[in-house]
Parts: structure tokens; sequence; C-alpha cells
């Protein structure tokens, strides 16, 4: 269990003032990091954020309290807070989000004695706050996002495993420079297609599932005892007795002259994006990591070095995104990261390797 606080923070320890001091730093930094975000905001969302930064406010001053004022030598936030602040300044909020929704996860104050309940209860809510504003904003990007991830990934691997394994028959340089870009072509090309049809195949299933408004117009029509309007909602889900009050309510409405769509469509296609959002951007992505495998070949270079500085080139590139992608889906970036590079150099080993027979049977 928790130890209590003592009764006059003035007798705490000198290492228990220091920790204060760097809490006093944190929730500086994060309130402004809030208040940057709120002021790129409207609405609900700069509200949420808003009242955000008055939680790290409060927390602000009750370590203000406990120093008895601004502490003589005051420490930098932490390097995550300070991230934070970076991409508060500087980038969107989903990035920014993200980081925050890891930081709220790791909360000092369950074991220390010098926080108060209500703070502990605080940061527990606000990890949930930040997670649902991250998720608002994964929503708004996530079709074209994942096109652009994928391709960009397809692209690095899909490459570097090809020139890796041409390179290692023994061929010259040329000819390794001219099949990763024709690997470039077909690629984008392949992958814009397909998640051109991709896309639209799940529009067109949304489509097809949601429900339409073709009986909306003959609604005052309906009788307000004896009609089939709450089977429409008992194929949704409701049960009979909350379908036919539902039906009941819209009838009212509909022959009140309220009008409106009783049956009509719902718009779910935001998560979905659009098909040639995706399209362009999986074609521009793969396209852009696919090039990264043959920078080496297109400056000059060839045999080992080629080889050597391709990996350096693609093993930076994989960290990234696949780093990028832990952190939007509000985890930890670095298994990601790490994940990815295995991924890429995995393929690239295998038809290396495959490569390297070839080439020796072929002599």
């Amino acid at each position: 269990m928790t130890a209590p606080a003592p009764l006059d923070p003035r007798e705490a320890p000198a290492r228990a003032r220091r920790m204060w001091a760097q809490y006093l730093a944190d929730e500086r930094a994060e309130a402004a990091v809030y208040h940057r975000l709120a002021r790129t905001r409207t609405g609900g969302e700069r509200e949420i954020l808003e009242q955000l930064e008055a939680a790290e406010r409060r927390h602000e001053r009750h370590w203000l309290e406990l120093l008895g004022g601004e502490p003589d030598r005051m420490p930098r936030a932490r390097w995550r807070m300070r991230i934070l602040a970076f991409l508060a300044a500087r980038f969107g909020t989903i990035f920014t989000l993200a980081l925050a929704q890891l930081a709220e996860a790791r909360s000092p104050y369950d074991d220390d004695p010098y926080a108060t309940p209500a703070m502990r209860a605080d940061e527990r809510i606000h990890h949930e706050v930040v997670r649902g504003l991250a998720a608002r904003s994964r929503r708004r990007l996530s079709g074209t996002f994942r096109a652009a991830v994928f391709g960009a990934n397809d692209g690095l691997v899909s490459n570097l495993a090809l020139v890796m394994g041409i390179g290692a028959t023994g061929v010259s340089g040329s000819f390794v420079l001219f099949s990763g870009v024709a690997g470039l072509l077909a690629g984008a090309l392949s992958m814009g297609a397909g998640e051109y049809v991709s896309v639209k195949s799940q529009r067109e299933l949304l489509d097809a599932t949601h429900p339409g408004g073709y009986a909306d117009a003959h609604l005052p029509d309906l009788d307000l005892d004896q009609n089939e309007l709450a089977l429409v909602y008992r194929t949704r889900g409701l049960g009979e007795e909350a379908a036919q009050e539902k039906a009941q309510a819209v009838l009212r409405g509909a022959h009140a002259g309220g009008g409106g769509a009783a049956t009509g469509p719902i718009d779910t296609h935001e998560v979905v994006g659009g098909a040639w959002r995706a399209a362009i951007s999986s074609f521009c992505f793969f396209a852009t990591g696919a090039i990264i495998p043959v920078l080496p070949w297109i400056f000059g270079l060839s045999g080992v070095a080629a080889v050597v500085v391709a990996l350096v080139l693609v093993g930076v590139a994989l960290v990234v995104t696949g780093g990028a992608v832990g952190l939007l889906s509000g985890a930890s970036p670095l298994p990601r990261a790490l994940r990815q590079l295995a991924i890429g150099f995995g393929a690239a080993a295998v038809t290396y390797v495959l490569g390297l027979a070839f080439g020796v049977s072929a002599a």
C-alpha cells in the first residue's frame, strides 16, 4: 500500500523535493502542450483540451505549494514532454496525441505518497480522454494513411529483396539498377490499382449494408398502429418493444410534419477513405519506398558498397515507418520499429541467399 504523506511537507527529504520540482516542470510542459493543441482545434475538441490543460495546472499548483514556491533550480521537463512540446508546436495533433496517450499511461503518481488520490485518478482519466481524442484523429486519416504506410513498407521490403537477390547473382550494376526501377514501376502500379479496387469494394459493400431512404417519403401514409416500420428497426438489432417505440416516435414526427429520414443512410465511409486518394497515396508511397534501395546504384555504387549502403538506408526507413505505425496506434514505437526491421532484412536475406545460389550455379 502507498504510505501516507507527512503532515509537514517541509520535513520531506531533499530527494523528494527534487522530485517535486521535476513533477512541476513536467506538469507545466504538459499543460503547455494541451494549450497549443487546443489552439489548433475548434468546438468540443478544443473544450476537452482546455479542460485537460486546466487539470494539469491544478497538478502544477499542488507541487508548487509543497515546494513553498518556485524552486531555486528548476529542472528541465523529461525528454518525453520535450518531444511532445516540439510536436505540438510544429506538427498535427495526431502525432502529439499519440505520444500524449503513451505519456498519460505511465503516471508516476501511483507510487508517490505526496500525490493526492484525485491526482492519481486524474491521470487515469486523462489517458482515456487522450486516447479518445487520438482515436478521432486516427479515424480521420486511417484510409489514406493505411495505404501510404503499407505502400512505403511494401516498396522498401520488396525492392530491397529484389535488388539484393539480383545483385547477389553477380550481374552488373546497371542491370541491378534497371531491375530496381522496373520493380518500382511494376510494384507502384500494382499497389495503386489494388488499393483502388480494395477501397472501392469496401465502400460498395458498406453501401449495400447501410439502410436506405427508399421508404422515407411514404412515412406519413403509414398507419400509426399497424405498420411494418418496427420491422425495419428489428432487423437492425432492436428488440420488439424497443422497435415498436422507435417506430411510433418516428411516425408521430412524420405525421406532425417534422419529416426527417427514419430509414436513411448513415455515413461510415470516413474510416475507409476515398478510393482515388488511397490509390494515389499507395502509388506514391510505394514508389518513394522502392526508390530507396536503388539509390546506391543510381549514384554509381556497385558490389558490396552498394549493398551495404542500401541496407543502411532501408534499415533507417523501416525503423522510421515502423515506429510511426506504433506511435499512431498508441503503442510503444520501438517494438514496431524493430519488427519492421526484422521483416525487411529477413526478406532481403532470403533473396540474397537465393541469388548467391543461382549465381554460383550459373558460373
